[in-house]
């Protein structure tokens, strides 16, 4: 066991990127399940058998811990939506795949919705600390916007449409379905990760969004 556990002290001494990457994880998970202020640095170093020593050293403080996990969770979502290249798409094909995607995401990351969730509690008062996702979320309605023009010039969208009202539009259905998940689920009887009733859901979602935004 004491083999074991010098091993890993001597792997993070090594990689102090993984280091970073394994805390995140864990604080991740135990501001999931714990939320903010339940959440306990203790609880985060027994995760990742290390110390809170070595997560200040990291992070500074227990709040400074949860905006970096804003910010990784933001931008884990960020970077896939640049990576799914809509400019190499027509317009109508290229908004259904962000929307797709938008869908998919959500709803395979659940700890995404929670974290968010938890952050609109707080009032925001922790996304305000970080530029980094205001710059990022911009370039996603930068990209949303040049799909949106591309498709009027096609004459495929209608013209004046608010970027962040078609971003809105497909976010909140997404994020919605999985927040409440629970409560609909017992209310309604209904059971949300049912393949074919997401499958319906997804291409709602596609359908309305692309009748708001047509032409």
């Amino acid at each position: 066991m004491s083999v074991s556990l010098e091993g890993a002290r001597k792997s993070r001494k090594n990689n102090p990127e993984k280091t970073r990457e394994d805390i995140l994880q864990a604080a991740i998970t135990e501001f999931v399940q714990q939320g903010l202020a339940g959440a306990r640095v203790d609880a985060i170093a027994e995760r990742t058998a290390t110390s809170k020593r070595m997560i200040y050293y990291y992070f500074g403080s227990k709040e400074q811990l949860y905006v970096e996990v804003l910010v990784k969770l933001y931008g884990d979502i960020r970077r896939t939506e640049h990576s799914l290249e809509l400019e190499s798409l027509p317009a109508e094909l290229a908004i259904r795949r962000l929307v797709e995607f938008t869908f998919d995401h959500h709803d395979s990351n659940v700890d995404f919705v929670r974290i968010v969730s938890t952050e609109n509690i707080h009032y925001g008062e922790f996304v305000k600390q970080s530029p980094v996702i205001r710059e990022m979320s911009s370039q996603v309605l930068e990209a949303l916007g040049k799909v949106l023009r591309r498709g009027e010039e096609e004459g495929v969208f209608r013209p004046g449409i608010e970027v962040l009202d078609v971003h809105m539009l497909m976010s909140s259905f997404s994020f919605y379905r999985v927040s409440n998940r629970h409560t609909i689920s017992e209310i309604f009887q209904v059971e949300l990760s049912d393949e074919a009733i997401k499958a319906r859901h997804k291409e709602m979602l596609c359908e309305a969004v692309l009748r708001y935004i047509k032409a």
